[in-house]
């Protein structure tokens, strides 16, 4: 069973800069396919970006493209978004992603997640 824990929420003004980080403790992390949703009031939660497991492609929503940087490091099994140039309309509940699809079985895992708020 994987367990995932995010950290490095908080309030920021606009324009600044946040960097969360995922943590998954599994021994086969580099199995899975990473990402970050977010859910904001009132809304659906959305995929904001995410990263496959060999290789590391990586996707954004048109919304965060060239503000927002998602990696991993398959040895300290960690998954970072950094966020930078926030804007209100980024507040929300990060959520971080474990997903992986393997011999016809389906895995996914979710974390608890951080609050972002970007406000003046």
């Amino acid at each position: 069973q994987m367990k995932v824990v995010e950290s490095g929420g908080g309030l920021v003004q606009p324009g600044g800069s946040l960097r969360l980080s995922c943590a998954a403790s599994i021994m086969t992390f580099n199995t899975y396919d990473m990402a970050w949703y977010r859910q904001a009031p009132g809304k659906e939660r959305e995929l904001v970006a995410g990263i496959t497991n060999v290789g590391g492609r990586t996707n954004y929503a048109d919304s965060v493209k060239g503000r927002f940087t998602i990696s991993r490091d398959n040895v300290k099994n960690i998954v970072i978004l950094q966020m930078d140039s926030l804007k209100p309309e980024d507040t929300a509940v990060y959520f971080c992603n474990a997903h992986r699809k393997l011999w016809g079985k389906t895995s996914d895992y979710w974390g608890q997640g951080t609050q972002v708020t970007v406000s003046s």
